[in-house]
């Protein structure tokens, strides 16, 4: 049965009402080097709120005749939509917020190619790239200047068990009667919950100005579309920066149980947390779920403690089964990044201080010659090899959900990863727990092919 269609021209309902000739030219450009394909396929993701696929090719093949086009007028923009999705509209109009996602969407991918790639940062060296990360983040409104810290970062995965998701919605509540505001990869699962349960509690402490920030990068968004509680949606060049851009407007981070993608995250941080240069920053880090998540994340700390020691376990905070106290931690957390941050004179919207290595900046591109030449050995600093490992998951990320890592697993085969063998015997056991927990990608309800072959 085909799915329900509409067409529609829709006109901005804030955070972006122009855009150059130059823009429009470039985002209407189908060919190659123009940005219409990409801008096509995340304004389909944000038009398909709330779909189940964790298949980025999915979403084109259900609506091959969807398309979307830029419209210059006389008082600003209009989007003109073709054969949109039907679940977007209500009685024939677009759903208002996703409307504003879809604008944030445009805004977004022209800003990102006629500033950030257009040779103005210099994206080879640190410095830019975080200026570029900021400058991407202000130009979304996403930096408030003048509130005190308060957002709190969830990670997790966005295809969990429902007691899992249920958890999510209880700590939300939880951060969301104590003033927080969320900010998550803005998908589904561990994504949405947190948002979810934040608004119950944000709405009795009559609190109306609430953030909900959703940040995303172009080869994830059509495998994790926004759920539809994000009011604040950021679509950033790549994994890296996207990463970058969670920590640097963190005030605490909690971790709920995911796969591989949450494991990633999870090294990007400790990469980061290691470096000796940030030892006296403080970021808090709370790894929760229910009870019966507990195994999940003491496989995930053995396999830290065995690579990267009992330093990196200092770093995080395991809690199970108990909102009330996640959120209690965080906020008290919070408090000293507060001082910190007075003390030291940076910004509470964007944290300067920290030194994110060049390994954990630099875009890593999931081939397979990159994958098997990872340095996975402990004769190294620890936060180096903490950036290795997030490489070596984000690679596994790629080939289980990224289009780029599907065809190069379709057409070479699955990625081996070579390493000391210790390391490479509990990543191994690590990554057939998630298999056996249903934690990686099982396309059509069928048994996951692995998109990776461990070898010591």
């Amino acid at each position: 049965m085909s799915p329900v269609t509409l067409n529609a021209r829709i006109s901005p309902t804030g955070g972006m009402d122009m855009l150059s000739r130059q823009e429009v030219g470039r985002l209407r450009d189908a060919s190659h080097g123009g940005l219409h394909q990409l801008m096509r396929r995340c304004a389909l993701a944000v038009l398909s709120s709330g779909s189940t696929s964790d298949d980025p090719r999915a979403l084109l093949e259900r609506y091959p005749d969807f398309d979307i086009q830029v419209h210059q007028q006389d008082r600003g923009v209009k989007l003109e939509l073709l054969n949109a999705p039907g679940e977007a509209f209500v009685e024939g109009e677009i759903i208002r917020g996703v409307s504003e996602l879809l604008f944030a969407v445009v805004r977004d991918i022209a800003y990102v190619a006629s500033d950030i790639q257009s040779g103005r940062f210099n994206l080879e060296e640190s410095n830019g790239i975080t200026n570029a990360v900021f400058e991407i983040l202000r130009n979304a409104r996403i930096l408030r200047p003048h509130l005190d810290p308060n957002l709190v970062v969830c990670w997790g995965g966005h295809s969990i068990k429902r007691d899992e998701y249920e958890y999510t919605k209880k700590v939300g509540y939880q951060l969301g009667l104590r003033g927080l505001d969320i900010c998550t990869g803005c998908g589904p699962g561990a994504m949405k919950g947190p948002m979810k349960g934040a608004t119950i509690g944000h709405a009795k402490q009559r609190r109306r100005t609430n953030r909900y920030i959703g940040i995303t990068e172009p080869g994830i968004i059509a495998a994790e579309s926004p759920n539809p509680i994000v009011n604040h949606l950021v679509i950033m060049p790549d994994i890296e920066k996207r990463l970058e851009a969670f920590v640097r407007v963190a005030h605490a981070i909690v971790v709920f149980p995911g796969g591989v993608g949450t494991a990633e995250e999870i090294l990007y941080l400790l990469g980061i947390l290691l470096h000796p240069e940030n030892a006296a920053i403080p970021l808090p880090m709370i790894l929760t779920g229910p009870k019966d998540s507990a195994a999940y994340f003491e496989q995930i700390d053995a396999f830290l403690k065995l690579a990267l020691g009992e330093a990196a376990a200092a770093k995080y905070r395991i809690i199970i089964d108990d909102p009330g106290e996640v959120a209690t931690v965080v906020n008290s957390g919070i408090e000293k990044v507060r001082r910190n941050r007075i003390a030291e004179k940076d910004a509470f919207f964007f944290n300067w201080s920290l030194k994110i290595d060049d390994a954990l900046q630099q875009p890593f591109k999931p081939t397979h010659a990159n994958m098997s030449s990872l340095k996975l050995d402990r004769d190294q600093e620890t936060h180096v090899l903490a950036a290795e490992l997030r490489r070596a998951f984000s690679g596994i990320v790629a080939g289980n959900v990224k289009e780029e890592g599907i065809q190069a697993i379709e057409q070479h085969g699955p990625f081996e990863i070579h390493g000391e063998p210790a390391i490479m015997a509990a990543l191994d056991r690590l990554l057939a727990a998630f298999v056996q927990q249903q934690r990686m990608k099982l396309p059509g309800g069928s048994n996951y092919q692995p998109c990776y072959r461990v070898v010591a």
